[in-house]
């Protein structure tokens, strides 16, 4: 069986030569960061407005005219150039980009703007990466079999639960991703308007349709997915986003409905990001993240409280408060009628994306909200998946029963 298993794959490789190597996203770019600040400015209570569109349909009243003004000012004071500015009402700010010079650090700039007393603060443009590999030619362990989905299914499958999906763009065509996308909003510009890979495989885990006679079966296939355009393609093996594009993608998830985001990605720490998770988990909102194994506190968002953050389950011993989940040969969707295996962090947040999806689907007998502490551990960190979705159920079963060769669970209400 193993002998044939490595037989299919190598055959699935040859026909797909780009498909693993388009997955893979742990391979720094050679592009250098971008050299911007983000610069904040408060609005007057009284400007609030609930929508969240972008800036080009943002109204041109007196008191934007204001604030552009000041930042206008603040960039000629400082030898910057004004590029652009977006209305984030959930902050009360308003946020203009401002591109620094080749010869001065943009922290040092950022700093200099938020001694200003007309500035809320100011803050460099972060850098964030998906998080993943790839090794194609490995057994495959999917997680129909690790989780016993079809089990599952039969308790939830995330019924209409909204999950936005903060990432590259998503090829909402895919076979098995055809009608599972509620809302679609690209917050990137000049990247083009391809489908791309990363985002692409997220959905795909997330929530792939089920009994379509093609490809994979998704974690919570009856999700409604919200494809938010944060990051863009760099390489084949580099997926990239900017502090202002995740910013606007978690605003616009926010004020939509969403109620699991799955981020798929690590940087360093940023302030805008953290404001907006903080809004986002007040209003109960489940937001899962890859952890990044390189940094001691797991990167961020990951490292943010209230975050669920998730890890490869082979990328060494589980670290404290972390889930893990499965993250390695995993077989999703690609652009282009695709299919082929992916491995990393991102991926095993995107199980548990799906997983907190079937968490959160309305039940009479559910109660509260889902929870990293209602999630049942395995010995080694990984995730008892039936026992987890039988104790949110509010009373069901996770009874196994045993046969010649397999003990699996069988999950009754």
């Amino acid at each position: 069986m193993k002998r044939w298993l490595v037989a299919w794959l190598l055959a699935l490789a040859a026909l797909q030569p780009l498909a693993g190597a388009a997955a893979a996203d742990l391979v720094e770019a050679p592009a250098a960061a971008p050299r911007q600040v983000l610069l904040l400015l408060r609005l007057p209570p009284e400007h609030y407005r609930p929508e969240s569109g972008y800036s080009g349909g943002y109204g041109g009243g007196a008191a934007h005219g204001a604030r552009r003004r000041v930042a206008a000012e603040l960039a000629r004071e400082h030898g910057l150039t004004l590029v652009t500015d977006w209305a984030m009402p959930l902050l009360r700010v308003d946020c203009f980009v401002l591109t620094v010079p080749d010869d001065r650090p943009p922290e040092d700039v950022a700093q200099a703007l938020s001694r200003d007393p007309r500035v809320d603060w100011a803050q460099p443009m972060n850098e964030f990466r998906t998080r993943g590999h790839d090794d194609p030619l490995a057994p495959l362990q999917p997680v129909v079999q690790a989780w016993h989905l079809e089990e599952l299914h039969e308790i939830a499958t995330g019924r209409n639960v909204r999950v936005a999906v903060v990432d590259s763009r998503i090829d909402r065509h895919h076979p098995d991703l055809e009608g599972q996308v509620a809302l679609e909003e690209d917050f990137v510009d000049g990247h083009g308007d391809q489908p791309e890979d990363h985002g692409t495989a997220v959905a795909g885990i997330i929530a792939a349709r089920a009994d379509n006679g093609a490809g994979i079966l998704g974690v919570a296939p009856n999700a409604r997915l919200l494809a938010l355009r944060a990051c863009w393609q760099q390489s084949s093996q580099s997926t990239v986003c900017t502090s202002l594009g995740l910013a606007m993608a978690l605003h616009f998830a926010i004020t939509h409905g969403a109620e699991v985001i799955n981020l798929s990605l690590s940087g360093p720490s940023d302030r805008l990001l953290d404001r907006l998770l903080d809004v986002a988990l007040a209003r109960r909102i489940s937001v899962v993240a890859a952890v990044d194994r390189s940094r001691a506190d797991g990167g961020f968002p990951a490292s943010h409280a209230g975050v669920v953050a998730v890890s490869d389950e082979n990328e060494g011993p589980a670290l404290p408060g972390v889930l893990v989940a499965p993250g390695r040969d995993v077989p999703t969707t690609l652009p282009g009628d695709r299919w082929n295996l992916v491995s990393g962090s991102s991926y095993a947040a995107a199980h548990v994306a799906g997983l907190f999806a079937l968490m959160r689907e309305p039940s009479p007998a559910r109660a509260g909200l889902p929870s990293t502490a209602g999630v049942v551990s395995l010995p080694g960190g990984g995730i008892d998946a039936c026992a987890t979705l039988a104790r949110v159920a509010g009373g069901g079963a996770c009874v196994r029963t045993v046969t010649r060769s397999t003990t699996s669970p069988n999950l009754r209400q």
